[in-house]
């Protein structure tokens, strides 16, 4: 479902972009963060990919990088990683600086620390992906009357009642 939701935030965008920028692509991070579905890390990487911008983009790769060179493979929040990594990215050589690491990243194993922060973990039954999976396979079944689309309806609707429902 995730694909549909990305081409709905594409036709979204392209909308936007002609809209409200006589589609021409804005080449400003506060003004892509703007666009629908685009982050920090999307509008920095159309910086840097599609325009040649002298700015730091932080994937995966990169943030593995920097937490094992930098900060002796500890993790750190987002924002330390951002601000060595901008102070990081040689003038005129953004586009292959971050091609290089990439690779570099995606190459390599780093043993980084594992967080002491703790997340609640939440049990599949009550997770949307359950729920969405549910409804498709309602809907594969061949023979269903009105009253099951009635039960589909509510199940998109008010998805805590689904688990009751079932």
């Amino acid at each position: 479902m995730g694909y549909n939701r990305r081409a709905l935030y594409l036709h979204s965008m392209a909308k936007m972009i002609v809209r409200s920028y006589n589609g021409t692509f804005p080449k400003d991070e506060k003004l892509l963060i703007k666009l629908t579905g685009v982050g920090t890390y999307t509008a920095r990487a159309i910086l840097v990919f599609a325009f040649g911008e002298n700015i730091a983009c932080v994937d995966t790769n990169i943030r593995k990088i920097i937490t094992h060179y930098f900060f002796k493979d500890k993790p750190q929040k987002q924002k330390v990683i951002q601000k060595a990594a901008d102070q990081l990215v040689p003038i005129g050589k953004s586009w292959e600086w971050h091609q290089a690491l990439m690779d570099y990243g995606s190459a390599h194993t780093f043993s980084i620390q594992k967080s002491t922060v703790t997340k609640k973990i939440i049990l599949f039954k009550e997770t949307d992906r359950f729920i969405r999976g549910k409804i498709i396979d309602y809907l594969r079944i061949k023979s269903y009357k009105y009253t099951d689309l009635r039960y589909i309806y509510i199940l998109i609707y008010f998805p805590n009642i689904f688990l009751k429902v079932i």
